[in-house]
């Protein structure tokens, strides 16, 4: 049976990952490109904010910042729809808007906008727009039909301030790092930091949205500076050699995996460049207390048993996170 989705309403925080049917590896550089302009377009009409995203060959990362809905006057919204739709599109939609509002038909012209506003400021509405509007441009770009997604995408809630949200970030930002396409996420041009170290404005607004979230005013300079001793604490991924032990000082693939056997706990650190499942099947990430909080508020979407929400997070030093779920095989992968 198909887990109901945790989905707060009004302003939140979410961790979503979606792939590609079969898991194909259809993104090359092209195709990445086009991703993120769309990605951005979709942005831009639904007042969904993207902080950071990594885009890999075959699935995607977005840490999403859904604020609180706004009410919208007809031409914000006719000038939000100039990021998804033709310039003749737009130019018909408007002139329909403004016939309706002249004719002062006003519950026609209400219902018109709402067809458009009712996609904006909602985590579903933005993946759904998303996926189709990529899935669109592949398939007439590569003469195709069908979907490109394997699934519904998973999404993960995350606690907006402090250790949670600057955790999943790094996590998703490091993601080409544990691909070994980079050593350094910044020379990664399709993932949040990467387009932020490239100049990005749009990027760079959202790593100093994460950075915020200390509690501490910046300005891109002092947040990036921040940002990049998050990725890099103590000990940098370390060079791995074809044993899968490390050739310099950290860890390898074989190094982690002893100490998760031996039941040791890993530094955040080496925690960040392993495939950990808590990012994408742990349902709510953050502070007991706002695990907790979740929990008593979709307490109808939990058995009778269940007396708790907050879950330890297993496998290393995560300091005060915790999850919503308990996830019964190896959440942590080297």
């Amino acid at each position: 049976m198909r887990t109901k989705r945790i989905k707060e309403q009004g302003r939140a925080y979410y961790h979503v990952i979606s792939r590609v049917v079969d898991r194909r590896f259809v993104f090359d550089d092209d195709e990445k490109e086009c991703f993120r302009k769309i990605m951005r377009a979709v942005e831009a009409f639904t007042g969904v904010d993207v902080l950071t995203y990594a885009n890999m060959d075959n699935h995607f990362h977005i840490l999403l910042h859904v604020p609180d809905p706004k009410a919208l006057s007809d031409d914000e919204v006719i000038e939000r729809l100039r990021h998804l739709y033709t310039p003749v599109v737009v130019k018909s939609l408007a002139a329909s808007l403004a016939g309706l509002r002249k004719g002062r038909a006003t519950e026609q012209a209400d219902a018109f906008m709402a067809r458009y506003t009712n996609r904006m400021y909602d985590l579903s509405e933005f993946m759904k727009t998303l996926k189709q509007c990529v899935t669109q441009s592949y398939n007439a770009r590569h003469k195709r039909k069908g979907t490109l997604w394997e699934e519904r995408f998973k999404s993960l809630l995350v606690e907006g301030r402090g250790n949670a949200l600057l955790t999943v970030a790094a996590y998703i930002d490091l993601n080409p790092v544990r691909a070994g396409l980079v050593d350094d996420p910044r020379h990664f041009r399709f993932c949040g930091y990467g387009e932020a170290c490239g100049g990005s404005e749009s990027a760079r607004r959202g790593l100093t949205h994460i950075m915020a979230a200390t509690g501490e005013c910046m300005n891109w300079r002092e947040a990036a500076a921040r940002y990049r001793q998050l990725l890099y604490v103590r000990g940098e991924a370390a060079g791995v050699g074809e044993n899968g032990h490390a050739t310099q000082p950290g860890f390898g693939a074989v190094d982690v995996q002893s100490v998760l056997d031996a039941g040791g706990a890993l530094p955040k650190a080496v925690l960040l460049r392993c495939r950990v499942r808590y990012f994408s099947d742990g349902a709510v990430m953050g502070s007991r207390a706002y695990v907790e909080d979740v929990f008593q508020r979709h307490r109808e979407q939990f058995g009778q048993k269940r007396k708790t929400g907050a879950r330890p997070m297993r496998g290393g030093d995560w300091g005060d996170l915790m999850t919503m779920r308990r996830l019964r095989s190896t959440p942590i992968r080297a």
